[in-house]
């Protein structure tokens, strides 16, 4: 049974989701059959990541309503001079009229000219929620002092090694909702034989997956941990059962380093790496 969090413009998003990132196109189809048979209603994937073909796809495939599934999209950098135009071939990608969350992939580039198309594509019905990813606080203030929308939810790298407490506290003042991509950040730091999310989980009979993702969501964070294996994806799934202590959330919030791990927004060389990347032509920009 799903939980969800409401967006700050009433909009109501499952808290437990499956994203398709380095999934290829010709395994996401199934991917996210297996996925929708397993229980989950969130999908998010990306015009970068290629496969976007392949999930709208499986969206025409499955039998679960349209208006069940909750689809996450994101517009790559080089497409923010025409987003609306990106949008579009998103939409025609996916084989859908509408997404439920359409986010800009990075704070680089024309975003303030992106974001503006964003909220013409939300007005037009074209998009329940709009918002971003990879946003550091300075970016987000950016944006909203000059915009008139104001995200509904900001997807950063986020796991019990990079809790980001400094995006939540700023992001709170706006109801500004946390999307966590890397849930178990990327199996780094040895998180899977982590002692203390291994002791809390023994209590409850749950791996230290299981309980990386039961912390995030108990913070109100939403996740979408992926796996290409069925049977972790019904793993990843069964965490709606239990419920952390005061005491194991406190546990597990020593374990943050205070910083990301995985990527630095920040980082130059970071950064001229991302204006490298281009979406190729073609249906999932092959």
């Amino acid at each position: 049974m799903d939980q969800y969090v409401t967006l700050n413009n009433g909009v109501k998003m499952p808290i437990h989701g499956v994203g398709v990132y380095q999934i290829p196109d010709d395994v996401t189809e199934q991917n996210v059959l297996d996925a929708l048979d397993a229980g989950y209603r969130l999908i998010d994937t990306a015009a970068i990541y290629l496969n976007e073909g392949a999930v709208g796809r499986a969206l025409k495939r499955t039998s679960v309503p349209r208006d069940e599934i909750f689809v996450v999209t994101k517009l790559w950098v080089e497409s923010y001079r025409d987003a609306k135009q990106a949008f579009s071939d998103c939409l025609e990608r996916l084989q859908l009229d509408y997404v439920d969350l359409i986010l800009l992939h990075m704070p680089y580039s024309a975003y303030h000219h992106a974001w503006a198309d964003l909220e013409d594509v939300y007005k037009e019905g074209k998009a329940r929620a709009i918002g971003v990813s990879n946003f550091l606080p300075h970016h987000m203030a950016d944006l909203i002092a000059f915009s008139k929308v104001v995200p509904a939810v900001n997807q950063v790298e986020c796991h019990a090694f990079s809790q980001r407490n400094d995006v939540m506290k700023y992001q709170k003042e706006y109801g500004i909702t946390t999307m966590a991509w890397a849930p178990f950040a990327e199996g780094n730091n040895n998180m899977f034989k982590n002692e203390t999310l291994l002791s809390i989980g023994k209590k409850y009979g749950k791996t230290a997956a299981q309980v990386a993702l039961r912390y995030q969501m108990q913070r109100g964070v939403i996740v979408i941990p992926k796996s290409v294996h069925k049977e972790r994806l019904v793993e990843n799934r069964d965490v709606f059962d239990f419920s952390l202590t005061e005491e194991d959330m406190a546990a597990i919030a020593e374990l943050d380093l205070g910083h990301p791990m995985l990527v630095n927004h920040m980082d130059t060389e970071f950064i001229k790496l991302i204006a490298t990347f281009t979406l190729a032509s073609g249906e999932n920009g092959e």
